[in-house]
């Protein structure tokens, strides 16, 4: 399921969730997933009571439990992928693309979590990952590289992603 709660010009539901199975089975992800696109002040409330970090940020992904084997009888939730749409315009408007390309991109980057890949001890393994599936699914440059661009650069608008 898709919810845009804060509209994104460009972007509909439908083409969100379009954009959602293809990112998820090019990551491999078994299960549904649910794209919340939000302001930055929900995100920031999430960040504080899911994570105790109480400071806005791009995405955030929330893995699903799995149930028993036993209770699995279909397609069963992967997760759920909270988005900020402001954050994502800011970083569209910065970056020379639609915030409708950005929210894609935090999508996919979300998913990945939720497929099990950690960018901060998997040696590059996401970003490599994200990087093929970014090509694919025809989106510019990756929210790793660009944040390890970032760092390099000593930029201090860096933000530590989930």
């Amino acid at each position: 399921m898709v919810i845009l709660q804060k509209k994104v010009a460009g972007l509909s539901e439908s083409a969100l969730a379009r954009f959602v199975t293809r990112a998820r089975r090019g990551a491999g992800l078994r299960g549904a997933v649910n794209v919340l696109v939000t302001t930055s002040t929900a995100v920031r409330a999430l960040n504080r009571r899911f994570r105790g970090k109480d400071k806005a940020t791009d995405v955030l992904s929330f893995p699903a439990e799995s149930p028993p084997k036993e209770h699995i009888k279909r397609a069963t939730l992967a997760g759920d992928v909270a988005i900020s749409a402001d954050n994502a315009a800011q970083n569209a408007a910065r970056l020379g693309h639609t915030p409708a390309v950005e929210i894609k991109i935090l999508t996919l980057h979300g998913i990945l979590h939720l497929a099990g890949f950690d960018h901060e001890r998997d040696n590059g393994e996401m970003a490599r990952k994200e990087a093929r599936l970014r090509a694919t699914l025809r989106l510019p440059s990756a929210l790793i590289e660009r944040t390890q661009a970032s760092s390099r650069a000593g930029s201090p608008k860096r933000r530590r992603l989930v």
